[in-house]
């Protein structure tokens, strides 16, 4: 009987479509104007600029603003035309931009905080403006009159923030690592709970409203994947990028997630696959496999007159093993798993040829 031959599914690449060269320094922020060929960018050369495209395919400047100081971050509400951007010195400007986007009138001017402003979103529903700094406050201000509503104070800086318009929760991700949800009212808050799965700073947050699933980025490399309204508290983990993650996009229509890094790459997750829960790591004074004991397991050490080995963990099953009977390495992309891991012995054998191709055909990177 002849043996099928399979062909090798077909890795997907973006396209570069264009390519925007003008900032003399570091662009913090750029979004997509919807309906538009044009993009919107803030700068740490202190400009805000609107770039529209012109028949010759190339694009150019529309308008060319200079703030006070370096900004940091923004948010753009394609509705109302307005944009709120951040700045180093603490402060928040909005504009309304004209409908040809070639003119941005001053709106208002929040004094919110005494450091950088790292994340502003303009809630349309609310009327409200959250924001959170360097000096570690989360705040929330009434757009309409510009009056400050409420303040949370966070245990360490915030670099991520979300917020569902239809139960007012805020999830702020921070520089140790939490997500900590939060219920905003007119002028209170309260804590409705913290979760930590990194291991390093969150760096960027990415909220699903339909799913109601929660993703979060870290200077782990690693990426989570909170299932929030399942009331489970499943967490997902992703791993694909070899350096810290910088941004994090939902398209909830082809329901994948694209995720950047300062690696360079662009990652994109087809999240319309099972995925398996990674294991918690479990704790053991010897191999779990072997049972020879771990360097602090003196006693053992003593009674079988042998030497401690260090410990390391079964990425798939979790349990603790020693070197030996986790040498072999595996791609677990059903468990998020893109790259090589430690798995112990029995779980190579054990993974099928569904969870090690399940997610290849759909995941695409593009470097530098």
């Amino acid at each position: 009987m002849a043996t099928e031959i399979q062909p090798k599914p077909q890795t997907r690449t973006p396209v570069l479509l264009n390519k925007i060269e003008a900032s003399q320094d570091v662009v913090n922020t750029a979004v997509i104007i919807p309906k538009e060929d044009g993009v919107i960018s803030v700068s740490d050369d202190r400009t805000i600029r609107i770039w529209l495209k012109r028949d010759s395919g190339q694009y150019w400047p529309s308008i060319y603003h200079t703030m006070p100081a370096s900004c940091s971050c923004m948010s753009f509400n394609p509705e109302t035309r307005r944009l709120s951007v951040g700045m180093e010195n603490g402060t928040i400007s909005e504009f309304i931009l004209s409908e040809d986007y070639n003119k941005m009138t001053p709106e208002r001017t929040y004094e919110a905080h005494q450091g950088k402003v790292t994340v502003v979103l303009f809630v349309l529903e609310m009327e409200w403006v959250l924001s959170t700094g360097q000096d570690k406050n989360l705040t929330w201000h009434c757009s309409e009159s510009g009056t400050q509503l409420g303040l949370y104070r966070t245990i360490a800086w915030v670099s991520g923030l979300q917020f569902d318009v239809e139960t007012r929760h805020a999830f702020v991700g921070d520089h140790s690592g939490q997500v900590t949800i939060l219920k905003l009212e007119q002028d209170s808050c309260s804590l409705v709970t913290t979760f930590k799965g990194h291991t390093g700073n969150v760096t960027a947050l990415c909220w699903d409203p339909a799913q109601r699933v929660l993703f979060s980025g870290s200077s782990d490399h690693s990426i989570i994947m909170w299932d929030i309204g399942g009331r489970k508290g499943t967490a997902i983990e992703l791993q694909g990028h070899n350096d810290k993650v910088q941004g994090l996009c939902y398209a909830p229509h082809t329901r994948q997630l694209i995720s950047c890094s300062s690696d360079g790459g662009i990652v994109i997750w087809n999240m319309d696959v099972t995925r398996q829960e990674t294991p918690e790591w479990l704790d053991s004074d010897s191999c779990q496999k072997c049972e020879q004991p771990f360097f602090w397991n003196f006693k053992q050490m003593w009674d079988s007159k042998k030497i401690g080995l260090r410990q390391h963990h079964c990425r798939k099953c979790g349990q603790a093993v020693c070197g030996k009977c986790s040498a072999k390495r595996s791609t677990i992309p059903l468990m998020g798993f893109e790259f090589e891991v430690r798995v112990c012995d029995s779980c190579h054998e054990s993974i099928t040829d569904e969870e090690w191709q399940s997610s290849f055909p759909n995941q695409s990177s593009i470097s530098r």
